[in-house]
């Protein structure tokens, strides 16, 4: 069955006087919004399927990113730790917090 001229003419007329000329423009935009949606969402499946291989090696590299960290704030607190048992040594701080003279309890 194939639709002549005519045909499509007679459609096209019933399609502008049903919606009218002021909603076919925007009609159209929205079935073009709609179809680079779905485009788009089609890409990102198929793309999925391909970066499922790679979401381990990025799990094992940022855990080795993290125990670099760990390992770092592990020296800076190891170096920090002479001061801080100094300070605690002449009586004006505790754990690296200096006391006030006017503390209650506190012997001057």
């Amino acid at each position: 069955m194939d639709l002549g001229p005519w045909e499509i003419a007679i459609i096209a007329v019933v399609i502008l006087v049903l919606f009218g000329s002021a909603k076919l423009p925007q009609a159209a935009r929205s079935l073009g919004r709609s179809m680079r949606i779905f485009k788009s969402e089609t890409k990102g499946l198929i793309s999925d399927d391909d970066d499922q291989p790679r979401q381990p090696q990025d799990a094992r590299a940022q855990a080795a990113r993290l125990r670099e960290q760990a390992a770092l704030l592990e020296q800076q607190a190891a170096a920090q730790q002479p001061q801080l048992n100094a300070s605690a040594e002449d009586g004006t701080t505790i754990s690296g917090v200096p006391l006030s003279q006017t503390e209650p309890g506190r012997k001057s």
